[in-house]
């Protein structure tokens, strides 16, 4: 049966609203006019009019974080200790040590895109989507979560943007075997000045990061800045997201691909407000 392949990835570019200012990629290019000067060197007396039209190469300097473009977090990320719900807690492993069987893996598609910006998804909002679409959660599944931050991609508003999974939404996913999620917001947590107010209305600082901070009970990875995700129907599809070996590092970028069979046509959209 054909299939059909889905890019759930954003691009790395310049000049495009991905990260707030501070943490924006920088991308320097080099054409084929301006790259005879690195060339030459290698080959003392080369005039530039022995290359073929003149044309030197074309090559790309980038300035980059690991949490630039689509990009795997690992478990290192969120803290310095993993699984201390599964026993006694371990070191958390690093982008490079992540399994890679967690990374190819039949993906679930939550709809979250009618939550207004800031909220936090519960473990009784992930139940009810799955009821609603009518899936029953296997070990080792990649949980995707498809918020308002998706429709925003590039806009101004798109760091503050979308809905975040908290702590018990997240370990309902880790206690059922998940060990892979995602989402197309900035952050798999509710955007940052959301959770601001709230932590400046109560002092409870266990409300910053609670969702990353599952991590440090049992051992996780997510995909953040998907896109896309519209395109997916909830189920029968596979989710390609394997990282870049980065020794040693908390993240790493990937072309996250969903892969599903032609004949699978996506139902209707949830409504939105």
């Amino acid at each position: 049966m054909p299939r059909r392949f889905v890019d759930l990835s954003i691009f790395l570019e310049n000049d495009v609203v991905s990260d707030p200012p501070a943490f924006a990629p920088k991308i320097q290019y080099f054409t084929h006019e301006n790259t005879f000067e690195q060339i030459q060197p290698f080959f003392p007396g080369l005039q530039r009019h022995q290359l073929p039209d003149g044309e030197g190469w074309a090559v790309e300097t980038v300035q980059l974080s690991t949490h630039n473009g689509t990009h795997l977090d690992a478990p290192y990320h969120f803290h310095s200790t993993m699984n201390g719900k599964l026993g006694a807690s371990e070191r958390a492993i690093a982008i490079h040590e992540v399994p890679l069987e967690w990374c190819f893996q039949p993906g679930v598609k939550l709809d979250f895109r009618h939550l207004p910006d800031g909220y936090v998804v519960t473990a009784q909002d992930i139940e009810a989507e799955l009821a609603r679409i009518g899936h029953v959660l296997q070990p080792l599944e990649i949980v995707v979560v498809n918020t308002r931050a998706g429709s925003r991609y590039g806009q101004p508003d798109y760091v503050s943007s979308g809905c975040g999974v908290g702590y018990d939404a997240t370990m309902y996913l880790l206690e059922r075997g998940v060990r892979l999620t995602g989402t197309d917001g900035w952050s798999w947590d509710a955007p940052f000045v959301h959770t601001a107010r709230k932590w400046a209305d109560s002092g409870d600082a266990s409300l910053i990061w609670e969702g990353h901070k599952a991590g440090r009970d049992i051992g996780y990875c997510h995909l953040e800045k998907l896109h896309n995700l519209e395109a997916l129907p909830p189920d029968g599809f596979i989710i390609s997201c394997f990282p870049h070996k980065i020794r040693g590092a908390s993240a790493g970028w990937t072309r996250a691909v969903a892969i599903f069979d032609e004949a699978l046509v996506p139902p209707a959209p949830r409504a939105q407000p």
